[in-house]
Protein backbone atom coordinates (compact mmCIF):
# COMPACT_ATOMS: atom_id res chain seq x y z
CA UNK A 1 0.00 0.00 0.00
CA UNK A 2 2.84 2.52 1.23
CA UNK A 3 5.36 1.72 -2.07
CA UNK A 4 2.65 3.76 -4.03
CA UNK A 5 3.86 6.90 -1.99
CA UNK A 6 6.93 8.77 -3.97
CA UNK A 7 8.90 11.96 -2.91
CA UNK A 8 7.86 15.07 -4.76
CA UNK A 9 11.46 15.74 -5.45
CA UNK A 10 11.02 12.87 -8.41
CA UNK A 11 7.92 14.83 -9.91
CA UNK A 12 10.06 18.41 -11.12
CA UNK A 13 6.78 19.95 -12.50
CA UNK A 14 4.57 18.84 -9.38
CA UNK A 15 7.16 20.34 -7.28
CA UNK A 16 7.36 23.41 -9.20
CA UNK A 17 3.45 23.74 -9.20
CA UNK A 18 3.35 23.07 -4.95
CA UNK A 19 6.03 25.70 -4.36
CA UNK A 20 4.63 28.07 -6.45
CA UNK A 21 1.06 27.35 -4.53
CA UNK A 22 2.87 27.19 -0.74
CA UNK A 23 4.58 30.72 -1.94
CA UNK A 24 1.08 32.31 -2.63
CA UNK A 25 -0.70 30.94 0.72
CA UNK A 26 2.20 31.72 2.91
CA UNK A 27 4.10 34.44 4.51
CA UNK A 28 7.57 32.71 3.57
CA UNK A 29 9.18 35.96 1.49
CA UNK A 30 7.48 38.77 3.50
CA UNK A 31 8.88 37.64 6.98
CA UNK A 32 12.35 36.89 5.32
CA UNK A 33 11.89 40.24 3.48
CA UNK A 34 11.34 41.73 6.72
CA UNK A 35 13.89 40.00 8.71
CA UNK A 36 16.24 41.89 5.91
CA UNK A 37 14.96 45.21 6.14
CA UNK A 38 15.18 45.55 9.87
CA UNK A 39 17.62 42.95 11.56
CA UNK A 40 20.39 42.72 8.62
CA UNK A 41 21.51 45.82 8.47
CA UNK A 42 22.57 45.51 12.04
CA UNK A 43 24.24 42.16 11.12
CA UNK A 44 26.50 43.11 8.09
CA UNK A 45 27.00 46.57 9.79
CA UNK A 46 31.04 45.65 10.19
CA UNK A 47 31.94 43.29 7.56
CA UNK A 48 33.30 45.74 5.12
CA UNK A 49 34.83 48.25 7.27
CA UNK A 50 38.19 49.42 5.73
CA UNK A 51 37.48 47.41 2.25
CA UNK A 52 37.88 48.60 -1.27
CA UNK A 53 35.75 45.01 -2.17
CA UNK A 54 33.27 42.91 -0.63
CA UNK A 55 33.31 39.45 -1.09
CA UNK A 56 29.28 37.51 -0.42
CA UNK A 57 29.18 33.79 -1.15
CA UNK A 58 25.01 33.02 -1.71
CA UNK A 59 25.20 29.22 -1.44
CA UNK A 60 21.44 27.60 -2.79
CA UNK A 61 20.56 31.27 -3.92
CA UNK A 62 17.91 30.09 -5.98
CA UNK A 63 16.06 32.69 -8.63
CA UNK A 64 17.69 35.60 -6.27
CA UNK A 65 14.70 37.54 -4.82
CA UNK A 66 16.01 37.48 -1.32
CA UNK A 67 19.51 37.70 -2.83
CA UNK A 68 19.18 40.81 -4.12
CA UNK A 69 17.25 42.11 -1.36
CA UNK A 70 20.26 41.30 0.96
CA UNK A 71 22.48 43.10 -1.83
CA UNK A 72 20.48 46.20 -1.90
CA UNK A 73 21.29 46.82 2.25
CA UNK A 74 25.34 45.96 2.09
CA UNK A 75 25.23 48.76 -0.81
CA UNK A 76 23.31 51.05 1.50
CA UNK A 77 25.76 50.32 4.10
CA UNK A 78 28.84 50.48 1.77
CA UNK A 79 27.65 52.91 -0.96
CA UNK A 80 29.93 52.81 -3.61
CA UNK A 81 32.11 49.96 -2.62
CA UNK A 82 32.57 47.20 -5.27
CA UNK A 83 30.75 44.15 -4.61
CA UNK A 84 31.69 40.14 -5.53
CA UNK A 85 28.77 38.38 -5.62
CA UNK A 86 28.90 34.80 -5.91
CA UNK A 87 26.21 32.26 -6.31
CA UNK A 88 26.24 28.78 -5.63
CA UNK A 89 23.04 27.13 -7.05
CA UNK A 90 23.13 23.80 -9.04
CA UNK A 91 19.55 23.92 -10.51
CA UNK A 92 20.24 25.37 -14.52
CA UNK A 93 16.43 26.79 -14.45
CA UNK A 94 16.91 28.62 -11.08
CA UNK A 95 20.05 30.75 -12.26
CA UNK A 96 18.41 31.31 -15.31
CA UNK A 97 15.59 32.97 -13.33
CA UNK A 98 18.52 34.87 -10.91
CA UNK A 99 19.76 36.24 -13.91
CA UNK A 100 16.44 37.70 -15.37
CA UNK A 101 16.19 39.30 -12.43
CA UNK A 102 19.25 41.20 -12.37
CA UNK A 103 19.00 41.94 -15.90
CA UNK A 104 15.55 43.96 -14.84
CA UNK A 105 16.79 44.96 -11.63
CA UNK A 106 18.76 48.86 -11.63
CA UNK A 107 21.15 50.03 -9.31
CA UNK A 108 23.34 46.70 -9.62
CA UNK A 109 26.63 48.82 -11.23
CA UNK A 110 28.99 47.85 -8.40
CA UNK A 111 28.14 44.46 -8.49
CA UNK A 112 29.53 41.76 -10.15
CA UNK A 113 27.84 38.36 -10.38
CA UNK A 114 29.32 35.19 -10.96
CA UNK A 115 27.34 31.96 -11.00
CA UNK A 116 28.33 28.38 -10.48
CA UNK A 117 25.97 25.56 -11.45
CA UNK A 118 26.62 23.14 -8.95
CA UNK A 119 25.71 21.72 -5.31
CA UNK A 120 27.57 22.91 -2.01
CA UNK A 121 29.77 19.78 -2.08
CA UNK A 122 30.74 19.94 -5.71
CA UNK A 123 32.16 23.70 -4.86
CA UNK A 124 33.86 22.36 -1.70
CA UNK A 125 35.65 19.57 -3.91
CA UNK A 126 36.26 21.70 -6.70
CA UNK A 127 37.89 24.02 -4.09
CA UNK A 128 39.86 21.88 -2.53
CA UNK A 129 40.95 20.54 -5.37
CA UNK A 130 42.44 23.75 -7.01
CA UNK A 131 43.71 24.71 -3.33
CA UNK A 132 41.50 27.62 -3.14
CA UNK A 133 40.32 29.16 0.04
CA UNK A 134 38.90 32.27 -0.73
CA UNK A 135 37.92 34.26 1.72
CA UNK A 136 34.23 35.68 2.29
CA UNK A 137 32.88 38.42 4.11
CA UNK A 138 29.31 37.33 3.91
CA UNK A 139 27.74 33.85 3.35
CA UNK A 140 24.58 32.62 3.50
CA UNK A 141 22.71 29.68 3.15
CA UNK A 142 18.64 30.04 2.95
CA UNK A 143 16.59 27.30 2.55
CA UNK A 144 19.19 24.87 1.49
CA UNK A 145 20.61 23.20 4.46
CA UNK A 146 17.64 20.38 3.44
CA UNK A 147 19.63 19.29 0.65
CA UNK A 148 23.07 18.62 2.23
CA UNK A 149 24.14 15.12 3.40
CA UNK A 150 26.95 16.30 5.79
CA UNK A 151 25.25 19.29 7.40
CA UNK A 152 28.13 19.82 10.24
CA UNK A 153 30.94 19.23 7.85
CA UNK A 154 29.50 21.80 5.41
CA UNK A 155 29.14 24.30 8.30
CA UNK A 156 32.22 23.73 9.16
CA UNK A 157 33.59 24.11 5.96
CA UNK A 158 31.99 27.86 4.83
CA UNK A 159 32.65 28.39 8.22
CA UNK A 160 36.51 27.98 7.81
CA UNK A 161 35.97 30.72 4.63
CA UNK A 162 35.24 33.98 6.99
CA UNK A 163 37.05 36.64 7.26
CA UNK A 164 37.95 38.18 10.46
CA UNK A 165 34.85 40.37 10.43
CA UNK A 166 32.75 38.01 8.02
CA UNK A 167 29.38 36.81 9.23
CA UNK A 168 27.47 33.94 8.00
CA UNK A 169 23.44 33.40 7.72
CA UNK A 170 21.52 30.57 7.39
CA UNK A 171 17.98 30.63 7.62
CA UNK A 172 15.47 27.69 7.64
CA UNK A 173 12.15 26.12 9.51
CA UNK A 174 12.46 27.00 13.08
CA UNK A 175 12.31 24.06 15.64
CA UNK A 176 9.17 25.37 17.06
CA UNK A 177 7.23 25.26 13.74
CA UNK A 178 4.55 22.96 12.31
CA UNK A 179 7.42 21.35 9.74
CA UNK A 180 9.52 20.65 13.27
CA UNK A 181 6.59 18.70 14.41
CA UNK A 182 5.03 17.19 10.92
CA UNK A 183 8.54 15.87 10.72
CA UNK A 184 9.96 14.45 13.80
CA UNK A 185 6.18 12.39 13.95
CA UNK A 186 5.73 11.46 10.63
CA UNK A 187 9.03 11.37 8.70
CA UNK A 188 9.81 7.59 9.13
CA UNK A 189 6.55 6.89 7.15
CA UNK A 190 6.63 9.19 4.43
CA UNK A 191 8.49 8.26 1.01
CA UNK A 192 11.67 10.67 2.03
CA UNK A 193 13.99 11.58 -0.79
CA UNK A 194 17.80 11.13 -0.28
CA UNK A 195 17.95 14.15 -1.54
CA UNK A 196 16.24 16.08 1.31
CA UNK A 197 16.34 15.82 5.23
CA UNK A 198 14.40 16.71 7.34
CA UNK A 199 16.12 19.48 9.52
CA UNK A 200 15.10 22.21 11.34
CA UNK A 201 16.70 25.06 13.26
CA UNK A 202 16.48 22.90 16.77
CA UNK A 203 19.04 20.38 15.41
CA UNK A 204 21.31 23.37 13.24
CA UNK A 205 21.46 24.81 16.95
CA UNK A 206 22.35 21.50 18.42
CA UNK A 207 25.13 21.01 15.86
CA UNK A 208 26.53 24.35 16.10
CA UNK A 209 26.77 23.85 20.31
CA UNK A 210 28.51 20.76 19.61
CA UNK A 211 30.95 21.93 17.52
CA UNK A 212 31.64 25.09 19.38
CA UNK A 213 30.64 27.60 17.20
CA UNK A 214 29.22 31.55 18.18
CA UNK A 215 25.92 32.48 17.16
CA UNK A 216 23.09 34.33 17.85
CA UNK A 217 19.34 32.94 16.34
CA UNK A 218 16.03 34.85 15.45
CA UNK A 219 12.57 33.35 15.38
CA UNK A 220 11.01 34.95 11.63
CA UNK A 221 7.04 34.36 12.62
CA UNK A 222 5.64 33.30 9.72
CA UNK A 223 1.93 31.21 8.56
CA UNK A 224 0.52 28.89 5.37
CA UNK A 225 -3.42 28.88 5.16
CA UNK A 226 -3.85 25.38 4.32
CA UNK A 227 -8.21 25.65 4.65
CA UNK A 228 -7.82 24.22 0.96
CA UNK A 229 -6.50 21.08 2.18
CA UNK A 230 -9.39 20.02 4.40
CA UNK A 231 -11.78 20.93 1.55
CA UNK A 232 -12.00 17.26 -0.32
CA UNK A 233 -11.02 16.92 -3.85
CA UNK A 234 -9.51 20.77 -3.91
CA UNK A 235 -6.75 20.81 -6.36
CA UNK A 236 -4.90 23.49 -4.47
CA UNK A 237 -5.61 21.85 -1.06
CA UNK A 238 -4.01 18.57 -2.55
CA UNK A 239 -1.24 20.43 -3.95
CA UNK A 240 -0.59 21.66 -0.32
CA UNK A 241 -0.10 18.87 1.05
CA UNK A 242 1.77 17.42 -1.24
CA UNK A 243 3.76 19.99 -0.13
CA UNK A 244 3.20 19.63 3.28
CA UNK A 245 4.72 15.85 2.70
CA UNK A 246 6.82 16.47 0.29
CA UNK A 247 4.88 13.58 -1.19
CA UNK A 248 4.21 13.26 -4.40
CA UNK A 249 -0.24 12.93 -4.98
CA UNK A 250 -0.16 12.47 -1.29
CA UNK A 251 -4.21 12.41 -1.15
CA UNK A 252 -4.61 9.78 -3.58
CA UNK A 253 -1.59 7.33 -2.47
CA UNK A 254 -1.04 7.54 1.20
CA UNK A 255 -2.49 4.88 2.75
CA UNK A 256 -5.74 5.96 4.81
CA UNK A 257 -4.40 5.91 8.50
CA UNK A 258 -1.64 7.91 7.56
CA UNK A 259 -3.47 10.46 5.53
CA UNK A 260 -6.57 10.53 8.50
CA UNK A 261 -3.60 10.95 11.33
CA UNK A 262 -1.85 13.62 9.43
CA UNK A 263 -4.81 15.88 8.57
CA UNK A 264 -5.78 15.62 12.35
CA UNK A 265 -2.13 16.29 13.01
CA UNK A 266 -2.80 19.39 10.81
CA UNK A 267 -4.95 20.46 13.07
CA UNK A 268 -3.73 20.56 16.17
CA UNK A 269 -2.49 23.71 18.47
CA UNK A 270 1.07 22.16 17.95
CA UNK A 271 0.89 22.55 14.05
CA UNK A 272 -1.76 25.42 13.14
CA UNK A 273 -4.26 28.07 14.38
CA UNK A 274 -7.57 28.37 13.47
CA UNK A 275 -9.16 31.78 12.95
CA UNK A 276 -11.85 33.43 11.27
CA UNK A 277 -12.80 30.07 9.67
CA UNK A 278 -9.40 29.56 8.18
CA UNK A 279 -6.50 27.09 9.51
CA UNK A 280 -2.89 28.70 9.35
CA UNK A 281 0.09 26.29 9.93
CA UNK A 282 2.84 27.22 11.91
CA UNK A 283 5.54 28.26 9.40
CA UNK A 284 7.86 29.95 11.37
CA UNK A 285 11.70 30.26 10.36
CA UNK A 286 15.01 30.60 12.15
CA UNK A 287 17.63 32.92 11.33
CA UNK A 288 20.69 32.12 12.67
CA UNK A 289 24.23 34.15 12.59
CA UNK A 290 27.23 32.42 12.89
CA UNK A 291 30.28 34.29 14.00
CA UNK A 292 33.54 33.83 12.32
Amino acid sequence: MASSMRSLLSDHSQYVESFRLFLENSTEHQCMLEFVEKKLPGIISSIGNGKSAINILSVGGGSGEIDLQILSKVQAKYPGVTINNEVIEPSGEQILSYKERVAKTSNLENIKFTWHKETSSEYESRMNEKKEFKKWDFIHMIQMLYYVKDIPATIQYFHSLLETKAKFLIILVSGTSGWARLWKKYGPRLPLNDLCLYVSSADIKEQLNTIGLKYQAYELPSTMDVTNCFIKGNKEGELLLDFLTETCYFSQTAPLDLKNEIMEELKKPECSEEKDGKVFFNNNLSAIVIEP
